[in-house]
């Protein structure tokens, strides 16, 4: 007697359950540890204030990482090279900065509109030297390169991430040192709903935001920017067109040099100490931030900086600071998974 055909319930085809992990899953994955703890807060304190604090402190340490992530998704969009001395060109910004706050006598004590002025030389300083120092990288290392093969480059950058960082260690030795807490960083500056928002936080934002804003119109509007994205886009029918790609990719890393120096200041100030490894530290985040946030994408570099933000001070905070690397790496695997070209997608050539 044959067996009666009883129906069975379709399985979800694999391809339509990536979709919606990919679409709907990662939103869930991010929002996993606040809500979670959101939901702790309110059960044993009664409020949201301790979760706003984290998230406050995770926008300005993420707004450091934002500013590190575009020098590399910049780089990599023009010349699909993965500059791994970036973050020692950070490096270099703090240590620019801290060494020019002693220079003109900037101390705890000096008054508001003093401060001021000092801290936007200091900025424009430490904006030009790391500019200066990345045109210099490419044009020493990489440009000889640009045909190679890829691999070349790709030592190349890291034995100049090697080279800057001995730079650092004789410069200010190998232990960290502590700089004036100028700004007085944990200073509490004004609250809301229980939230705190000190010093260090007003400033990296301060100084995030309208850096990003203009740096965002200067590409999207300038001529020069017009170049950049050509250049990204078809380096052989850029120069058809009459653009000089030398120029724009050193302009390019120009750019990026200028926005670490700008990250290595506001890391300076917020963590009152600097290090000749920082830099390593930073670039291996910056990095992260980029490829979760999709490569070659600004507005990805951007989002991803801050995701990791959050992430690293919720985990501080919450779970501990030993467990903060592997969480973050958590992070990025399951974004790789199901978004294997970043939240926000690939802009390279090949992505277009």
């Amino acid at each position: 007697m044959a067996a009666a055909n009883v129906p069975t319930a379709r399985p979800v085809p694999l391809r339509a359950l990536r979709s919606f992990l990919g679409t709907y899953g990662l939103i869930l994955v991010l929002l996993a540890m606040p809500v979670a703890f959101g939901i702790a807060d309110l059960r044993e304190e009664g409020d949201l204030s301790r979760l706003g604090n984290n998230l406050l402190d995770g926008l300005s340490n993420g707004s450091i990482w934002a500013l590190v992530a575009i020098g590399y998704t910049l780089v990599y969009g023009i010349v699909e090279l993965i500059n791994f001395a970036h973050g020692e060109v950070f490096m270099i910004g703090s240590f620019v900065s801290a060494g020019f706050f002693g220079t003109i006598g900037l101390t705890a004590a000096t008054g508001a509109a003093g401060l001021v002025v000092g801290l936007l030389l200091t900025l424009v300083l430490a904006m030009i030297a790391s500019g200066a120092l990345n045109v210099m990288i490419e044009r020493v290392a990489y440009r000889p390169l640009r045909n190679a093969p890829k691999l070349a480059p790709l030592i190349t950058a890291v034995g100049f991430s090697f080279i800057l960082q001995n730079v650092g260690l004789l410069w200010r030795g190998g232990s960290q040192q502590s700089i004036v807490d100028l700004i007085e960083s944990q200073q509490e500056l004004f609250s809301f709903a229980g939230i705190s928002v000190t010093n260090g936080d007003a400033l990296a934002v301060a100084v995030t935001v309208p850096l990003v804003l203009a740096m965002t119109a200067f590409i999207a509007k300038s001529r020069l920017g017009k170049a950049m994205r050509a250049t990204a886009q078809d380096p052989d029918a850029a120069r058809l067109m009459g653009i000089n790609v030398d120029t724009t990719i050193s302009a390019t890393f120009l750019i990026g040099g200028m926005l670490a120096g700008a990250a290595g200041l506001i890391y300076a100030l917020y963590q009152t100490t600097v290090w000749f490894f920082q830099g390593f530290t930073a670039g291996l985040i910056a990095f992260t931030a980029a490829v979760m946030g999709g490569i070659g994408n600004l507005r990805g570099a951007v989002l991803g900086g801050l995701i990791i933000g959050f992430i690293q001070q919720l985990s501080d905070n919450r779970i501990g600071t030993q467990w903060t690397p592997a969480i973050v790496f958590a992070y990025l695997v399951l974004i790789m998974v199901f978004k294997p070209s970043g939240l926000l997608g690939e802009q390279t050539r090949e992505a277009g």
